[in-house]
């Protein structure tokens, strides 16, 4: 009996561990694009790699100034979402002599301020339901 009851408990832990490991999926959402032309290239990092190395990249096509992807088969955990507005389509990020950005950028939790984002600003959770931001420029 006790046998039993052990490999019930260690079933049951198994089966908990898989349900809360599920991945999940992460939808964004943009309305405020100023124009159609180009892309909206979407960055997904976490802490270690952040701005250095993306965990996942989606480009989202533009149509009425709106533009939604999706970041799928994510592991529970914080995580920080960049993009930018691809105007002229080079896949990188276009800057002013003096440093300035010369596309439009946001992050997750839309916290702007001079300079480069920072994780802590941007950082959310993922854990057991999939998640719908709306980042704005």
């Amino acid at each position: 009996m006790k046998i039993l009851v052990t490999l019930l408990l260690g079933a049951m832990l198994f089966v908990s561990s898989i349900l809360i490991a599920q991945k999940q999926m992460i939808t964004v959402h943009m309305e405020n694009i100023s124009t159609d032309k180009g892309t909206v290239k979407f960055a997904l990092y976490d802490e270690t790699n952040f701005r250095l190395q993306s965990l996942q990249s989606v480009a989202g096509t533009i149509e009425a100034g709106k533009t939604t992807i999706v970041f799928k088969d994510v592991l529970p955990g914080v995580y920080a979402i960049v993009c930018y507005h691809d105007k002229n389509e080079n896949n990188q990020m276009d800057f002013h002599p003096n440093g300035m950005p010369l596309e439009n950028y946001g992050t997750s939790n839309n916290f702007m301020t001079f300079g480069p984002p920072k994780f802590e600003d941007a950082k959310f959770v993922v854990a057991d339901k999939n998640i719908s931001l709306a980042i704005r420029f």
